[in-house]
């Protein structure tokens, strides 16, 4: 195997854990250099989800590049991406993969929609800058 080749990541847990995927969605958005990748714990206030986490992608292509790496990661996983909004030339996309939805932002968006704000009860379990 040639040194830029990936290796394949070790598998997440077999049951499914919605805190390791949350968190392995957070490694992928700080790898593809997402801003203020933020990781909110949302289930004690709705049946939505569990956890929400929160990305800024500086340009359309950096959005897109993270949403496709995220996407490929869970694939790799075999976590089943239920739903997809958005468009990178929108400024958001919205992944949603049940107990975890992603929230990707152009930083226009990002302060327009202000989930953090909206969602100011939820637990910040993570911010990265």
């Amino acid at each position: 195997m040639s040194s830029m080749q990936r290796q394949p990541h070790p598998p997440l847990l077999t049951e499914y854990d919605a805190a390791t995927i949350a968190r392995v969605i957070v490694d992928v958005a700080v790898d593809k250099k997402a801003s203020d990748v933020t990781l909110m714990d949302i289930h004690d206030l709705t049946t939505l989800a569990d956890y929400f986490v929160i990305a800024t992608g500086t340009s359309e292509r950096q959005i897109r590049a993270l949403s496709v790496a995220i996407q490929e990661r869970m694939d790799e996983e075999g976590i089943t991406l239920l739903r997809e909004e958005g468009r990178p030339s929108d400024g958001w996309v919205l992944l949603d993969y049940g107990q975890v939805i992603v929230h990707l932002f152009a930083p226009e968006q990002r302060a327009y929609y202000d989930l953090e704000r909206r969602w100011r009860d939820a637990p910040t379990l993570l911010r990265i800058q």
